[in-house]
């Protein structure tokens, strides 16, 4: 059995390439070996997204900003998984919060706008 760094590796190296739904079998291994692992976490999230997979992005984002409510990346992907999911008034809020955190960010204020004309 493969551990769950090993499968982290793997699927982080799927992600980098592109191959987004392959990419979430190892990941998904990982989380399950190593549920509190952000890292794994925030990567299975990512590639849940680029897999248009928003739900299950949804929540994981979700999971790492429950253990890490700073980290505005995940506040910012959560956001953008329920902008995708049609649930604007819900992403505005850990929209506003990544544009807080960082100010210098131009993506996150676009998506948080788009968020409040939504």
């Amino acid at each position: 059995m493969p551990s769950a760094y090993d499968l982290f590796q793997r699927g982080t190296a799927l992600l980098e390439a592109g191959d987004y739904h392959a990419a979430t079998v190892p990941l998904a291994q990982a989380r399950d070996l190593e549920p509190d692992k952000n890292s794994i976490r925030e990567a299975l999230g990512r590639a849940f997204f680029r897999a248009a997979r928003y739900e299950q992005a949804r929540r994981e984002f979700e999971a790492v900003v429950e253990r890490a409510p700073t980290d505005d990346y995940a506040l910012f992907c959560l956001g953008r998984s329920l902008q995708q999911l049609g649930r604007h008034a819900e992403a505005r809020r850990p929209l506003a919060l990544a544009a807080h955190l960082r100010p210098e960010r131009a993506d996150y204020r676009v998506y948080r706008r788009r968020s409040e004309a939504a």
